[in-house]
């Protein structure tokens, strides 16, 4: 209680000064809106349906990029951990491609499939994808030996001992790219939205684009508020409460 208490003083001081200093002429207007136009976007484009339009929409491509992503990235960190091969190649591949700029997909994606959904698909599935491979490759390099030993001591063999044995161990290093993941995954659909403009939908990114194009910045740092609030949340409901139950489970928790 102290300390979410705590940070509602914070924010609510460092609110009032932005206020003032806006209202004082410190900042112009045009550049630095006060916060109290900054609200009233976030109250009137939220009561016009707007704003929760935008963001279902965005949440749908996210959701689904970042699954596919899962479902792609899983499998191959298995098989770089497993295979010399395709550790020397495919892991090799991975980190150059996580190390580049989600953005850089987009001309690729526009040029493959044009401005479509499938354009914002390729781009989230390419920013999620190695970052959930990289962390399956160490997980499961960084299971400690005797696990497996101690498994094939009691007849565990193959299958059963990757299922049962290799894979929750390397659960805590699973879930950790995970979440890096869907951090990638946020960040290309953000920079896919604003680079790509499509008429199926206009996610939070189109918003941004345009509050830009217009030169109305209480939309864009409303729009900007309404991003970092739905990544606090993605992280603090789903992923804090399972990071949480795997270090309890296997005993790291302090």
């Amino acid at each position: 209680m102290k300390r979410w208490l705590a940070l509602l003083t914070f924010f609510a001081a460092l609110t009032a000064v932005w206020e003032l200093l806006v209202r004082e002429g410190v900042w112009p207007r045009v550049l630095v809106p006060a916060p109290s136009a900054v609200a009233s976007y976030l109250i009137s484009s939220t009561l016009d349906g707007t704003l929760p339009g935008a963001a279902a929409i965005t949440l749908r491509r996210l959701v689904l990029g970042y699954a596919a992503g899962f479902i792609l990235g899983l499998p191959l960190g298995l098989l770089v951990a497993r295979l010399k091969y395709f550790e020397s190649t495919l892991g090799l591949v991975a980190l150059g491609f996580q190390a580049l700029p989600s953005i850089c997909w987009a001309p690729l994606a526009l040029l493959w499939f044009g401005q479509t959904e499938a354009a914002m698909f390729f781009i989230v599935i390419m920013g999620s994808m190695w970052s959930i491979m990289l962390a399956t490759n160490s997980g499961i390099r960084n299971t400690p030996p005797i696990y497996v030993r101690a498994a094939r001591t009691m007849g565990s063999r193959g299958l059963h001992t990757w299922i049962q044995v290799i894979l929750p161990a390397a659960l805590p290093f699973i879930i950790s790219g995970m979440k890096q993941g869907w951090a990638f995954a946020w960040r290309s659909l953000m920079a896919a939205e604003i680079y790509i403009t499509i008429i199926t939908g206009l996610g939070l990114g189109h918003l941004l684009h345009y509050g830009r194009e217009l030169h109305a910045m209480d939309a864009v740092l409303g729009i900007m508020i309404v991003i970092i609030l739905i990544g606090l949340l993605t992280d603090k409901l789903l992923f804090s409460p399972v990071e949480r139950f795997i270090h309890r489970r296997w005993g790291t928790a302090e």
